[in-house]
Protein backbone atom coordinates (compact mmCIF):
# COMPACT_ATOMS: atom_id res chain seq x y z
CA UNK A 1 0.00 0.00 0.00
CA UNK A 2 2.93 2.37 -0.63
CA UNK A 3 0.73 4.41 -2.98
CA UNK A 4 -1.19 5.56 0.13
CA UNK A 5 2.03 7.16 1.43
CA UNK A 6 1.22 6.15 5.02
CA UNK A 7 4.86 5.86 6.10
CA UNK A 8 5.29 9.60 5.54
CA UNK A 9 2.74 10.46 8.22
CA UNK A 10 5.05 10.06 11.19
CA UNK A 11 2.45 8.26 13.31
CA UNK A 12 2.01 4.56 13.80
CA UNK A 13 -0.27 1.75 12.75
CA UNK A 14 -2.43 2.18 15.87
CA UNK A 15 -3.67 5.57 14.64
CA UNK A 16 -4.09 4.34 11.07
CA UNK A 17 -6.20 1.49 12.44
CA UNK A 18 -8.40 3.98 14.30
CA UNK A 19 -8.79 6.06 11.12
CA UNK A 20 -9.70 3.01 9.05
CA UNK A 21 -12.23 1.78 11.61
CA UNK A 22 -13.86 5.21 11.91
CA UNK A 23 -14.14 5.50 8.13
CA UNK A 24 -15.64 2.05 7.61
CA UNK A 25 -18.11 2.49 10.47
CA UNK A 26 -19.33 5.85 9.15
CA UNK A 27 -19.59 4.67 5.53
CA UNK A 28 -21.50 1.54 6.50
CA UNK A 29 -24.28 3.64 8.01
CA UNK A 30 -24.79 5.45 4.67
CA UNK A 31 -24.37 2.67 2.11
CA UNK A 32 -27.38 0.72 0.89
CA UNK A 33 -26.46 -0.52 -2.59
CA UNK A 34 -23.77 -2.84 -1.25
CA UNK A 35 -26.34 -4.56 0.94
CA UNK A 36 -28.27 -6.09 -1.94
CA UNK A 37 -26.06 -5.94 -5.04
CA UNK A 38 -23.37 -8.65 -5.26
CA UNK A 39 -19.88 -7.25 -4.64
CA UNK A 40 -16.92 -8.38 -6.76
CA UNK A 41 -13.39 -7.54 -5.62
CA UNK A 42 -11.41 -5.67 -4.50
CA UNK A 43 -9.03 -6.04 -7.42
CA UNK A 44 -6.66 -3.22 -6.51
CA UNK A 45 -5.98 0.38 -7.40
CA UNK A 46 -4.86 -0.49 -10.93
CA UNK A 47 -8.36 -1.49 -12.04
CA UNK A 48 -9.34 1.47 -14.21
CA UNK A 49 -11.88 -0.20 -16.53
CA UNK A 50 -13.88 -3.43 -16.83
CA UNK A 51 -15.25 -5.28 -19.84
CA UNK A 52 -19.00 -4.94 -20.37
CA UNK A 53 -21.37 -6.83 -22.62
CA UNK A 54 -20.32 -9.18 -25.40
CA UNK A 55 -17.75 -8.82 -28.16
CA UNK A 56 -19.24 -8.06 -31.54
CA UNK A 57 -18.62 -6.66 -34.99
CA UNK A 58 -18.48 -2.88 -35.08
CA UNK A 59 -20.44 -3.25 -38.34
CA UNK A 60 -21.40 -6.13 -40.53
CA UNK A 61 -18.49 -6.79 -42.92
CA UNK A 62 -19.00 -7.06 -46.62
CA UNK A 63 -18.47 -10.39 -48.40
CA UNK A 64 -14.96 -9.38 -49.55
CA UNK A 65 -13.64 -7.67 -46.39
CA UNK A 66 -12.38 -8.67 -42.96
CA UNK A 67 -14.61 -8.04 -40.00
CA UNK A 68 -13.56 -5.95 -37.00
CA UNK A 69 -14.57 -7.37 -33.64
CA UNK A 70 -14.58 -4.95 -30.73
CA UNK A 71 -15.12 -5.06 -27.00
CA UNK A 72 -16.77 -2.47 -24.79
CA UNK A 73 -15.28 -1.29 -21.53
CA UNK A 74 -16.60 0.99 -18.82
CA UNK A 75 -14.51 3.19 -16.57
CA UNK A 76 -14.06 2.50 -12.86
CA UNK A 77 -14.33 5.91 -11.19
CA UNK A 78 -12.22 6.82 -8.17
CA UNK A 79 -14.03 8.65 -5.38
CA UNK A 80 -11.95 10.85 -3.08
CA UNK A 81 -12.42 13.21 -0.15
CA UNK A 82 -9.69 15.12 1.72
CA UNK A 83 -9.63 15.92 5.44
CA UNK A 84 -7.22 17.23 8.08
CA UNK A 85 -6.13 16.03 11.52
CA UNK A 86 -4.44 18.32 14.02
CA UNK A 87 -0.75 17.51 14.56
CA UNK A 88 -0.96 18.74 18.16
CA UNK A 89 -3.98 16.60 18.97
CA UNK A 90 -2.39 13.49 17.55
CA UNK A 91 0.69 14.16 19.68
CA UNK A 92 -1.52 14.75 22.71
CA UNK A 93 -3.16 11.37 22.09
CA UNK A 94 0.19 9.63 21.62
CA UNK A 95 2.08 11.26 24.53
CA UNK A 96 -0.58 12.08 27.12
CA UNK A 97 -3.34 9.64 26.23
CA UNK A 98 -5.85 12.42 25.55
CA UNK A 99 -8.98 11.57 23.49
CA UNK A 100 -8.56 11.78 19.72
CA UNK A 101 -11.63 12.95 17.85
CA UNK A 102 -12.03 11.38 14.41
CA UNK A 103 -15.23 13.21 13.49
CA UNK A 104 -13.58 14.64 10.38
CA UNK A 105 -12.77 11.11 9.24
CA UNK A 106 -16.42 10.12 9.64
CA UNK A 107 -17.58 13.16 7.67
CA UNK A 108 -15.15 12.37 4.84
CA UNK A 109 -16.26 8.73 4.76
CA UNK A 110 -19.91 9.76 4.64
CA UNK A 111 -19.17 12.06 1.70
CA UNK A 112 -17.50 9.23 -0.24
CA UNK A 113 -20.37 6.87 0.65
CA UNK A 114 -22.99 9.37 -0.53
CA UNK A 115 -21.15 9.72 -3.82
CA UNK A 116 -21.06 5.92 -4.20
CA UNK A 117 -24.80 5.80 -3.61
CA UNK A 118 -25.32 8.47 -6.28
CA UNK A 119 -23.34 6.41 -8.81
CA UNK A 120 -25.29 3.24 -7.94
CA UNK A 121 -28.76 4.75 -8.20
CA UNK A 122 -28.32 7.51 -10.79
CA UNK A 123 -25.05 6.71 -12.53
CA UNK A 124 -22.93 9.43 -14.12
CA UNK A 125 -23.99 10.67 -17.53
CA UNK A 126 -20.65 12.35 -18.25
CA UNK A 127 -18.89 8.98 -17.83
CA UNK A 128 -21.61 7.06 -19.75
CA UNK A 129 -22.36 5.10 -16.59
CA UNK A 130 -26.02 4.17 -15.98
CA UNK A 131 -27.53 3.69 -12.52
CA UNK A 132 -30.43 1.59 -11.31
CA UNK A 133 -32.82 4.53 -11.71
CA UNK A 134 -31.56 5.64 -15.12
CA UNK A 135 -30.58 2.49 -17.05
CA UNK A 136 -32.31 1.86 -20.38
CA UNK A 137 -34.43 -1.27 -20.53
CA UNK A 138 -35.82 -1.14 -17.00
CA UNK A 139 -39.49 -1.60 -16.19
CA UNK A 140 -41.43 1.40 -14.83
CA UNK A 141 -44.46 1.57 -12.54
CA UNK A 142 -46.04 4.82 -11.35
CA UNK A 143 -47.05 4.60 -7.70
CA UNK A 144 -50.20 5.95 -6.08
CA UNK A 145 -50.81 7.63 -2.74
CA UNK A 146 -49.04 5.62 -0.04
CA UNK A 147 -50.99 7.34 2.73
CA UNK A 148 -53.61 4.76 1.74
CA UNK A 149 -52.52 1.74 3.78
CA UNK A 150 -53.02 -0.79 1.00
CA UNK A 151 -51.40 1.27 -1.77
CA UNK A 152 -47.75 0.52 -0.92
CA UNK A 153 -48.29 -3.23 -1.12
CA UNK A 154 -50.33 -2.91 -4.31
CA UNK A 155 -47.62 -0.85 -6.00
CA UNK A 156 -44.79 -3.16 -4.97
CA UNK A 157 -46.80 -6.18 -6.09
CA UNK A 158 -47.31 -4.47 -9.45
CA UNK A 159 -43.55 -3.95 -9.72
CA UNK A 160 -42.91 -7.57 -8.78
CA UNK A 161 -45.38 -8.66 -11.47
CA UNK A 162 -43.57 -6.50 -14.04
CA UNK A 163 -40.23 -8.14 -13.21
CA UNK A 164 -41.84 -11.57 -13.09
CA UNK A 165 -43.14 -11.03 -16.65
CA UNK A 166 -39.54 -10.32 -17.68
CA UNK A 167 -38.40 -13.62 -16.16
CA UNK A 168 -37.01 -12.20 -12.91
CA UNK A 169 -38.68 -14.08 -10.09
CA UNK A 170 -36.57 -12.84 -7.18
CA UNK A 171 -35.29 -12.61 -4.60
CA UNK A 172 -35.90 -8.87 -4.64
CA UNK A 173 -34.59 -5.79 -2.86
CA UNK A 174 -36.57 -2.57 -2.52
CA UNK A 175 -34.98 0.87 -2.12
CA UNK A 176 -37.23 3.81 -1.28
CA UNK A 177 -37.03 7.55 -0.80
CA UNK A 178 -37.22 8.62 2.84
CA UNK A 179 -40.89 9.79 2.77
CA UNK A 180 -42.05 6.50 1.25
CA UNK A 181 -39.92 4.38 3.58
CA UNK A 182 -40.87 6.27 6.73
CA UNK A 183 -44.56 5.91 5.92
CA UNK A 184 -44.23 2.12 6.05
CA UNK A 185 -44.20 2.16 9.85
CA UNK A 186 -47.98 2.56 9.85
CA UNK A 187 -49.78 -0.55 11.10
CA UNK A 188 -52.57 -2.26 9.25
CA UNK A 189 -55.87 -1.50 10.91
CA UNK A 190 -56.70 -3.98 13.66
CA UNK A 191 -53.24 -5.64 13.61
CA UNK A 192 -49.73 -5.15 15.00
CA UNK A 193 -48.22 -5.73 11.55
CA UNK A 194 -46.54 -2.73 9.94
CA UNK A 195 -46.42 -2.22 6.19
CA UNK A 196 -42.61 -2.44 6.41
CA UNK A 197 -42.74 -5.89 8.01
CA UNK A 198 -45.19 -7.02 5.35
CA UNK A 199 -43.02 -5.80 2.46
CA UNK A 200 -39.91 -7.43 3.94
CA UNK A 201 -41.64 -10.78 3.50
CA UNK A 202 -42.01 -10.02 -0.20
CA UNK A 203 -38.58 -8.41 -0.65
CA UNK A 204 -36.27 -11.05 0.80
CA UNK A 205 -33.09 -9.05 0.10
CA UNK A 206 -34.38 -6.18 2.24
CA UNK A 207 -36.17 -2.85 2.16
CA UNK A 208 -33.89 0.18 2.40
CA UNK A 209 -34.14 3.92 2.88
CA UNK A 210 -32.05 5.41 0.08
CA UNK A 211 -31.11 8.90 -1.21
CA UNK A 212 -33.45 8.70 -4.19
CA UNK A 213 -36.76 10.01 -5.46
CA UNK A 214 -39.51 7.40 -5.60
CA UNK A 215 -38.20 3.86 -5.38
CA UNK A 216 -36.67 0.95 -7.23
CA UNK A 217 -37.29 -2.80 -7.06
CA UNK A 218 -34.29 -4.92 -8.02
CA UNK A 219 -33.89 -8.63 -8.74
CA UNK A 220 -30.68 -10.25 -7.46
CA UNK A 221 -29.46 -10.90 -11.04
CA UNK A 222 -29.20 -7.21 -11.92
CA UNK A 223 -25.40 -7.16 -11.99
CA UNK A 224 -22.36 -6.55 -9.81
CA UNK A 225 -20.59 -3.85 -7.88
CA UNK A 226 -16.97 -4.14 -8.97
CA UNK A 227 -14.42 -2.74 -6.54
CA UNK A 228 -10.89 -1.77 -7.47
CA UNK A 229 -9.64 -0.25 -4.23
CA UNK A 230 -12.03 -0.40 -1.31
CA UNK A 231 -12.37 2.58 1.04
CA UNK A 232 -8.93 3.42 2.45
CA UNK A 233 -7.10 6.38 3.97
CA UNK A 234 -3.91 7.86 2.57
CA UNK A 235 -1.45 10.60 3.48
CA UNK A 236 -0.72 13.75 1.45
CA UNK A 237 1.40 16.19 3.49
CA UNK A 238 1.64 18.28 6.64
CA UNK A 239 2.06 22.01 7.16
CA UNK A 240 3.18 22.07 10.78
CA UNK A 241 -0.42 22.51 11.98
CA UNK A 242 -2.38 19.77 10.26
CA UNK A 243 -1.80 16.42 8.65
CA UNK A 244 -3.53 16.42 5.24
CA UNK A 245 -5.10 13.04 4.58
CA UNK A 246 -7.74 11.63 2.23
CA UNK A 247 -10.14 8.76 1.82
CA UNK A 248 -10.52 7.12 -1.57
CA UNK A 249 -12.08 4.13 -3.28
CA UNK A 250 -12.67 2.97 -6.84
CA UNK A 251 -15.96 1.28 -7.70
CA UNK A 252 -18.41 0.82 -10.55
CA UNK A 253 -21.87 -0.70 -10.92
CA UNK A 254 -21.94 -3.15 -13.83
CA UNK A 255 -25.60 -3.58 -14.77
CA UNK A 256 -25.73 -6.85 -16.68
CA UNK A 257 -29.51 -7.31 -16.84
CA UNK A 258 -31.45 -4.02 -17.00
CA UNK A 259 -34.72 -5.92 -17.15
CA UNK A 260 -34.12 -6.93 -13.52
CA UNK A 261 -34.97 -3.37 -12.43
CA UNK A 262 -38.38 -1.77 -11.95
CA UNK A 263 -38.49 1.96 -11.27
CA UNK A 264 -41.24 3.14 -8.91
CA UNK A 265 -42.04 6.63 -10.10
CA UNK A 266 -43.51 8.96 -7.51
CA UNK A 267 -44.49 12.61 -7.34
CA UNK A 268 -43.47 12.57 -3.67
CA UNK A 269 -40.01 13.82 -2.71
Amino acid sequence: MDYLNRSAAGFGDDIWQRIDEAAVHAARDVLTGRRFIPVDGPYGLGLTAVEAGEDGYCREPGHDEAGAVTSRAIAVPMLRRSFQLSIRRIESFRRQGQPLSLTVVAHAAEAVARREEEFIYYGQKDFQLPGLMTVDGKAVHRVGDWSNTEQALNDVLAAVTALDRNGYRGPYALALAAPLYNGLFHRYEGTELTQLEHLRRLCELGVYKAPISGGVLVDARVGRLIIGQDLMAGYARQDGIHHDLYLSESIVLLIEQPGAVCLLESVQH
